[in-house]
């Protein structure tokens, strides 16, 4: 677990250096608000495209190596965003690290193999908990490499990725699960399209209920994250040297969410309760943000958004990998991560759009509106799991405690 929490930590220091600067250096080479938000949209398409194909070489041919080709292939996205000197380049970058984007599944996978099924929820946390750390780091990193860098952000990032690989090649084992994977036979022929068909039309069942609160709620956070940089340039003057630092602080919210609270949540409540408190503090978030006049209104109004990300994306995965087959744990997932992903390209381009024709607050009211509805939806989801876990066997940690 230290070790797959050091590998994410660090991809996604070399994501966030990236993502923030985004919005301004397309702006600066002539592209509009509905532009970016398709250039979001486009590290969705790929990863798409590629979630369930990770899935699938990594259920027959191990996790690690699925891990391993990400970081490399998001090097060279990294390069290709620095060296970009149009749009199109720009879009090509975001293509090609989406297609790395697509092993989050795979990520998933190995912490179900490795992690007894009471525990994973808190395991999930722990490990977005890692990427929480590094949502804090690399924006600032990214603001401070534009200000007063010497290397270039994107450069940076991709020279993090590479570090991040020969680390991972050192030290990450593959899971129990993907060494017997090499000894499995194929899966059959469109189970991957089957499972996705499955998810369509039984969108009330027990996976596909679980795949659809996850999407939409992805979909939300994304609309609010395709517009973001432009909303805080637009509203308070907020520049690609300054932008990183709002990154911070909802990095650090998010870290402390899921590293102090998630766990003792999902022992109390239940994991399907803490996903229905989720969505509603991404809602009261959303709704919130438009009526920020100051940045420390703004502060208070978004904080809300960390809360409920924590409490509903490792909770909606954990049930997703609980009420999967066994053997197919990785498709599974990664059938998810592809829905994720047509909600990860949908939402910034609705997004976008309305911040382009209807004023700046008005992608936030709509995806309010998709957070309520999901949570009236996950109220109609009953909890299939036999019973809540015992207390001592949440307090069995996963990762070491302070005394070890």
């Amino acid at each position: 677990m230290w070790v797959l929490m050091w590998t994410v930590f660090v991809d996604m220091i070399g994501f966030l250096i990236v993502l923030p600067l985004l919005p301004f250096y397309a702006e600066r080479l002539g592209a509009t608000p509905f532009m970016i938000g398709a250039l979001v949209s486009t590290f969705a398409l790929a990863q798409l495209g590629s979630a369930p194909l990770w899935g699938r070489l990594s259920d027959r041919y191990g996790r690690r190596p699925m891990i391993l080709g990400g970081l490399l292939i998001s090097a060279v996205s990294y390069v290709l965003f620095e060296s970009a000197s149009t749009v199109v380049l720009l879009f090509i970058s975001r293509f090609v690290q989406g297609a790395a984007g697509g092993t989050v599944g795979v990520v998933q996978a190995y912490i179900s193999d490795s992690v007894p099924s009471a525990d994973r929820a808190k395991a999930l946390g722990w490990l977005t908990a890692a990427t929480s750390a590094g949502v804090m780091l690399g924006p600032a990193i990214g603001s401070l490499a534009a200000a007063y860098g010497f290397i270039g952000p994107g450069y940076l990032a991709a020279s993090l990725c590479v570090l991040n690989f020969l680390f991972g090649l050192w030290w990450l084992p593959e899971s129990d699960r993907g060494k017997e994977a090499r000894q499995q036979t194929v899966r059959p022929k469109g189970a991957t399209r089957q499972a996705m068909v499955d998810v369509l039309t039984h969108p009330r069942g027990a996976v596909g209920s679980m795949v659809w609160i996850y999407a939409l709620g992805m979909m939300a956070f994304m609309a609010m994250n395709g517009v973001l940089a432009l909303f805080l340039e637009r509203r308070f003057g907020i520049t690609e040297k300054t932008i990183g630092w709002f990154f911070v602080y909802v990095g650090a919210a998010s870290l402390v969410m899921r590293t102090l609270i998630l766990g003792p949540a999902v022992r109390r409540f239940g994991e399907i309760q803490v996903m229905r408190a989720g969505s509603l503090f991404m809602a009261i978030a959303l709704a919130a943000v438009p009526f920020a006049r100051n940045i420390w209104q703004f502060s208070l109004a978004v904080i809300f958004m960390p809360i409920g990300t924590a409490l509903l994306f490792p909770a909606t995965t954990s049930q997703v990998s609980k009420r999967a087959d066994p053997s197919q744990t990785g498709l599974i997932l990664g059938v998810q991560q592809s829905f994720g992903g047509i909600a990860r390209m949908v939402g910034p381009l609705w997004a976008g759009a309305l911040f382009q024709s209807l004023g700046i607050s008005s992608p936030f009211w709509v995806a309010a509106g998709l957070m309520v509805f999901v949570h009236l939806f996950s109220a109609t989801v009953p909890d299939v799991d036999a019973g809540a876990p015992a207390a001592q066997e949440l307090d069995s940690a996963v990762l070491p405690t302070k005394e070890s």
